[in-house]
């Protein structure tokens, strides 16, 4: 039987957004990170945050806080520490989501499980991939060891591909003009007043 985890990746240095961290920002009276979580509990059946520094910042969303591994790889550490966390739940797969993409969908895990063939399985939207919205079987755990261990790549996509990954496809509605890509993501002060305006159009 599947058993799905999920981590929300938020380990970026946020350095657009003039030293603030991104994750804890505000987006209609809610943190994005906060959202996300609100958005990805109910696709999972466990939930953890992956993040380094102060663990507290996050206590106010009961979740369990999981430090990147030593190695600094950029994502691959966070999705590393998180796979590892994943086989001590007894989790058969692992959901990696990002910390600052407050829209993704609310359908993300049950259509990359559909097309789950025991190799990582990435979203994309509008002809882009999206990396770091992945399900992963926990038993490519071994398989990212050993391509850190021997220096491969730190991208995302690049480690996928040496799986041979799959990728599902999803629609770019567009409301009132506006396209609402689901995995917009939120790097500068501009993008958050771009998702204060899809925030207000999609109410």
């Amino acid at each position: 039987m599947t058993r799905l985890a999920g981590i929300i990746l938020a380990g970026g240095r946020s350095t657009r957004m003039g030293g603030q961290e991104k994750s804890l920002l505000s987006l209609a009276g809610e943190t994005l990170i906060g959202r996300v979580a609100r958005r990805l509990l109910p696709q999972t059946e466990i939930l953890a945050i992956s993040a380094n520094g102060d663990p507290n910042r996050f206590a106010g969303l009961g979740l369990k806080v999981i430090s990147d591994t030593a190695i600094s790889v950029g994502p691959l550490a966070g999705i590393q520490s998180g796979l590892k966390w994943a086989q001590e739940q007894d989790a058969t797969h692992l959901l990696t989501v990002a910390a600052d993409t407050p829209f993704f969908p609310l359908d993300l895990a049950s259509r990359l499980l559909d097309a789950s063939n025991e190799v990582p399985v990435m979203a994309s939207s509008d002809g882009r991939l999206h990396p770091v919205f992945c399900l992963w079987p926990v038993s490519t755990a071994q398989h990212l060891s050993n391509w850190l261990d021997e220096g491969g790549s730190r991208s995302v996509t690049g480690f996928c591909e040496s799986l041979n990954y799959q990728c599902v496809a999803f629609d770019v509605p567009v409301i009132s003009g506006m396209q609402a890509d689901p995995f917009f993501n939120i790097n500068t002060p501009e993008d958050m007043e771009t998702a204060q305006r899809l925030e207000r159009l999609q109410r």
